[in-house]
C-alpha cells in the first residue's frame, strides 16, 4: 500500500475453462515489515528489530479464523529484504537465518498446518538498504548510477536462494516485489527477469506473480507513455509458463488507499489493464485493494470483487490488510482515523468495531467463493475447486 504521508496438476489445469473463476481468495498479512519507520529518516532504524516486539509475520489465531471460519485459501505475507539480507551482508544468497526461520514458521503454518496458499511479499518497492522512510527511501535495485545500490544480479541471487528453500512447497507463491515505482520500466523488467531466471534455475515450478511500475496500479497500467507497464511487463519470459501479474487497485480519489471516501469505479479503471491481460493471454491477482465502512465503499468494494469474478483474467485476490501489529491503527482507507484493521479481534481506538467487523465480515467475506483450490500447485490455470472442509 502507498500511504499519502509515507507511505490437480498443472497439465490437468490446462484444460479450457467455460467461465471466469477465482481460485485463490484471502487477505494480506501486514506486520512483518513493521518497526523500521523513522520520523527523522534515520537509516538503520529498527534493524534487525525484535521479533514479537517490533514486528511479527502473522497471528496464528487470526490465520485460523480467516482460514477455518471465513474459508479463505490465500494469505500474502510481507517481509523486509533488509531483515532477510541485512545490509552488512548485502542483498543476495546469504540470509539472517534466525529471521528466515521466523518467516518460514509463518509460511509453514499457513501452507502446511492450515492447507492454504501463501504469497511471499518482499515489501520493498524495488529498493534496498534503507527502509526508514519507505516507500521512498533506499536505493533502487539495479541502478548503476548509484554506487550504494544492490545490483540486478544480487536481486536474482536473493530470489534463487529463497526459491531453493521453498521449491518443495507447492502452496508457496513467489510475489517478486511490492509496488515498484519511480524507476525506468526497462530496469524493472531486467530485475524481474533476473528473479524469474534464478527461481527456475533452482528447479522451482511455483507460481510467480510479477508487478508493474507506478505502484503496480491497475488504473495506471496503460499510462505513462513509453514507461507504461503495458509496454513492458508482457516481455517477461517464464519457461514454466506459470507467471501471473500482480495488480493493486484502491478506490479513493488518488488511488492511494489513504482516504475514507470511495470515488473510483473499478470497472472503468481496470478496463485498460484487463484488455492488456486479454491481449497477452495473461492472468492476474489483485493483491491489494480496500475500502472504508461507508455506504459508497460497500457498493464499490462489491463492484471490484464482482468485476474480478466476472472477468477470466483475474484468478485471485487478497484484501488489504490484516496483521497482528496494527492494533487500533488502520492499514487503509480512513483519512488517518483509527478504525482498526481486517485482523480478527481488532478494535477501533474508541473500543468500537474495527474494519474487520464493518468491512471484512459484512462485505468482503461474502464474496469469498464457496469453492476454491485447496490442493495441488498454485497455477495460472487454477486447479480442482472444492469447499473447505
Amino acid at each position: 500500500m502507498r500511504f499519502s504521508n509515507t507511505s490437480a496438476a498443472v497439465c490437468a489445469a490446462l484444460l479450457p475453462r467455460a467461465a471466469a473463476t477465482i481460485y485463490y481468495a484471502g487477505v494480506a498479512q501486514s506486520s512483518g515489515e513493521f518497526g523500521v519507520w523513522s520520523a527523522t529518516a534515520t537509516k538503520g532504524t529498527g534493524l534487525p528489530g525484535r521479533f514479537g516486539v517490533d514486528y511479527q509475520f502473522i497471528s496464528t489465531s487470526g490465520v485460523d479464523i480467516m482460514t477455518d471460519q471465513h474459508k479463505v485459501n490465500l494469505h500474502r505475507v510481507a517481509f523486509l529484504l533488509e531483515r532477510m539480507c541485512p545490509p552488512s551482508y548485502g542483498l543476495g544468497a546469504k540470509f539472517n537465518e534466525t529471521h528466515f526461520d521466523y518467516f518460514k514458521q509463518a509460511v509453514d503454518y499457513i501452507t502446511k498446518t492450515k492447507g492454504a496458499y501463501a504469497i511471499l511479499d518482499p515489501h520493498n518497492y524495488m529498493r534496498y538498504n534503507d527502509p526508514s522512510s519507505q516507500p521512498f527511501s533506499g536505493s533502487v535495485i539495479g541502478n548503476t548510477l548509484d554506487p550504494t545500490a544492490a545490483t540486478t544480479t544480487q536481486f536474482g541471487a536473493f530470489w534463487g536462494e529463497l526459491a531453493a528453500r521453498f521449491r518443495t512447497n507447492e502452496k508457496v507463491i513467489f510475489g517478486l516485489m511490492n509496488e515498484p515505482h519511480d524507476m525506468p520500466s526497462s530496469l524493472l523488467v531486467a530485475n524481474l527477469q533476473a528473479a524469474i531466471d534464478a527461481i527456475r534455475k533452482e528447479g522451482a515450478k511455483n507460481l510467480i506473480i510479477a508487478p508493474g511500475n507506478s505502484w503496480t496500479g491497475g488504473h495506471s497500467w496503460t499510462e505513462g507513455g513509453a514507461e507504461a507497464s503495458s509496454n513492458w511487463i508482457h516481455k517477461l519470459a517464464d519457461p514454466e509458463e506459470n507467471l501471473a501479474i500482480d495488480i493493486h487497485e484502491y478506490l479513493d480519489e488518488d488511488f492511494s488507499g489513504g482516504h475514507a471516501a470511495c470515488t473510483q469505479d473499478p470497472a472503468t479503471n481496470l478496463a485498460g489493464v484487463t484488455a492488456w491481460l486479454k491481449e497477452h493471454k495473461l492472468k492476474a491477482f489483485v493483491t491489494e485493494f480496500g475500502g472504508s465502512n461507508t455506504t459508497a465503499c460497500t457498493t464499490i468494494l462489491n463492484g471490484i470483487l464482482d468485476y474480478m469474478a466476472q472477468n477470466e483474467e483475474y484468478i485471485g485476490w487478497t484484501a488489504w490488510a490484516a496483521g497482528p501489529f496494527w492494533g487500533p491503527n488502520s492499514p487503509c482507507c480512513t483519512d488517518s482515523k483509527q478504525w482498526g484493521s481486517l485482523e480478527p479481534g481488532s478494535k477501533a481506538a474508541n473500543g468500537g468495531p474495527s474494519l474487520y467487523d464493518t468491512v471484512w465480515v459484512p462485505v468482503i467475506q461474502k464474496k469469498v467463493p464457496a469453492e476454491l483450490q485447496w490442493s495441488g500447485i498454485a497455477s495460472v490455470n487454477g486447479g480442482k475447486l472444492e469447499k473447505k472442509a
